[in-house]
């Protein structure tokens, strides 16, 4: 009987997280590194494990990710949507823990675009009345 692989993507400003759950020696891999090694602040660390510890799974799954562009914190964020999105994959009954956490919600948030004839999305240069 061949192992289940469990396979998402998650998304986050610009970054963009794609992440196999397998069953066995728990442990996560960013981009062939170590997780402690990828994300160095605690803060992102917190919030990739947090669909782990959720549903209590934190010891049940190897976690296989691969993440591509944006910042860290975006990375972060885009990791931690695709985790909870390949937990519900894995077994249905997660999704309403997740989703009560809202983890399995796409952050809309994106840059806002610079507009023409100004500085930048809002500001304006600055007016000169003399």
């Amino acid at each position: 009987m061949p192992q289940q692989r469990h396979y998402a993507t998650g998304k986050r400003k610009y970054a963009i997280a794609r992440a196999w759950l397998e069953p066995g020696a728990p442990g996560i891999t960013v981009n062939g590194r170590e997780f402690e090694r990828y994300f160095t602040l605690l803060t992102h660390r917190a919030q990739v494990e947090t669909p782990l510890e959720v549903t209590k799974t934190r010891e049940q799954f190897r976690i296989r990710a691969s993440v591509a562009s944006g910042g860290l914190s975006g990375q972060a964020g885009a990791l931690r949507h695709a985790i909870a999105k390949a937990l519900v994959g894995a077994n249905p009954d997660f999704r309403g823990a997740l989703k009560k956490a809202g983890l399995l919600t796409r952050d809309p948030r994106v840059k806002e675009r610079k507009k023409y004839g100004r500085k930048g999305a809002r500001s304006r240069f600055q007016y000169s009345k003399r």
